[in-house]
């Protein structure tokens, strides 16, 4: 959940990379990119159909090679809460970093598009630093989630 004061400026994302919205990826790079971050694969006509219904999702392109580096998928009630889902990034020395920039950027659009809803995240331990930077607290009041697997 996200703490009320946190009043970070954005990384800079690095020369050579782009941040993109919602623009199409295919599903076979995002299951690679959670396969090299240890993370759970989905089964692709599920995971295509979770990026449909999703409100949107952030990539993050190495702009020479379209090498998918960084990925989050936000879902939300319209109301109450909004939830990041496969939050990966790269292996690596920018790890960090890109992870930063796509909890950022997720954040800045969840409180200009969905004002007042709270913000959750299911994510791994590599992304504990740059998530509470972004101001998230862990299990807040003992406040624990549950999720549903694809």
């Amino acid at each position: 959940m996200l703490g009320l004061n946190s009043g970070n400026k954005c990384p800079q994302i690095p020369q050579g990379f782009v941040l993109l919205r919602s623009e199409p990826v295919s599903v076979p790079k995002i299951n690679r990119l959670l396969l090299r971050c240890k993370q759970d694969t989905h089964q692709p006509r599920k995971l295509e159909l979770a990026l449909k219904k999703s409100d949107f999702y952030l990539t993050l392109l190495q702009k020479t090679s379209d090498n998918l580096v960084g990925f989050v998928r936000v879902t939300s009630d319209k109301g109450l809460n909004a939830n990041l889902w496969d939050l990966v990034a790269e292996p690596g020395d920018q790890q960090e970093t890109f992870m930063s920039i796509m909890v950022f950027k997720a954040i800045e659009i969840i409180r200009r598009e969905l004002p007042g809803c709270s913000i959750s995240v299911a994510a791994p331990l590599i992304s504990l630093d740059p998530l509470k930077a972004n101001g998230f607290l862990l299990d807040p009041n003992g406040i624990k989630t549950m999720g549903f697997r694809l």
